[in-house]
């Protein structure tokens, strides 16, 4: 494989784990493939950048004097909330050149600004979604998974998703051992895929204000192989059925259906991370009832079946 250069932005407020978490994996990538990777970090003019954890990065060059990479990764942090028009420019006129364009967390908010995300399905930062749906409506945001790939733009979600996305990069430039070796050898068990939900169920939701509803949600949070039909979470708030669903989803932003979805498809994925248990086992510890209904739950969330789950996403201690 021909050597591909990577080129890191920073700049004033970045947050230093976008940066130094897929810088990791790709400097490790090379340690285990000398000449795979050639990593560079740039500044607008070179010098010093101060992170919003108060740590200093000097950047190995000035994006001026950049050579022209294989792959641009742009972070985020504090300073892009009113980035410098000098950066969104360089990266207006530089950004359509790489083979790829790569942000983290809300380095999203400057592809936006420079114009590199019209057309396009992209994500960040959950808390910053919304935000950027509005800002900027020519983007087609994606608020639940952690890593979205059109084409050759790919976004990611906050801070340690950039890792899950330099760890899929490092498996199609090389292959599935090399990005899982990566992972066991930073202590991230698990490569996840992109389509993982950001968050779980439980912080998907908002925390329901009343207790009968907040006792609703521990119940279903720890019996997900019981009834958890509407009739019996009712019974158990002492609601009318109506009621009920009514309160809840006024309460927590979701139905008790999808909260229910949520809670057991998080559970049924634990045990296939965690436990040696069997798929019907799993299956019904999950309240799925039978392998034939996990396996359509999965498919729908992830494109895969529980059992190749499994294969791709347990860590090889479990074994």
């Amino acid at each position: 494989m021909p050597q591909r250069t990577l080129l890191f932005v920073v700049f004033d407020g970045v947050q230093s784990l976008d940066v130094t978490g897929p810088l990791e994996v790709f400097s490790g990538a090379e340690r285990h493939a000398p000449g795979t990777y050639r990593i560079r970090t740039a500044s607008l003019d070179g010098g010093p950048v101060r992170t919003t954890s108060g740590l200093t990065l000097v950047p190995d060059e000035a994006l001026t004097a950049a050579e022209e990479p294989h792959t641009l990764l742009v972070p985020g942090g504090e300073g892009t909330r009113d980035p410098d028009p000098r950066l969104v420019g360089w990266l207006r006129a530089h950004g359509p050149r790489p083979a790829r364009l790569v942000s983290v967390c809300t380095g999203a908010f400057l592809l936006a600004a420079a114009g590199l995300l019209d057309g396009r399905r992209a994500t960040t930062h959950w808390a910053y979604c919304d935000r950027l749906a509005r800002e900027r409506p020519a983007v087609r945001v994606e608020p639940e998974p952690i890593y979205v790939r059109d084409g050759r733009v790919a976004t990611s979600a906050g801070v340690t998703a950039g890792i899950d996305l330099a760890l899929a990069l490092v498996e199609e430039d090389l292959d599935r051992d090399v990005a899982l070796s990566l992972a066991r050898h930073l202590v991230v068990f698990l490569r996840r895929p992109g389509n993982q939900a950001q968050f779980s169920a439980q912080l998907a939701a908002q925390t329901a204000l009343r207790e009968p509803l907040r006792d609703v949600q521990r119940w279903i949070t720890e019996h997900p192989d019981t009834d958890l039909g509407v009739e019996a979470l009712a019974a158990r708030a002492a609601l009318s059925p109506r009621h009920f669903a009514r309160a809840f989803r006024a309460e927590t932003g979701m139905t008790p259906g999808r909260y229910v979805d949520r809670v057991r498809l998080e559970h049924a994925r634990r045990l296939l991370e965690d436990t040696p248990g069997g798929i019907e086992e799993i299956s019904r510890a999950s309240g799925y009832g039978t392998p034939e209904a996990m396996r359509r739950a999965f498919r729908k969330a992830f494109g895969t079946a529980p059992a190749e789950y499994r294969r791709r996403f347990r860590p090889a201690a479990v074994d």
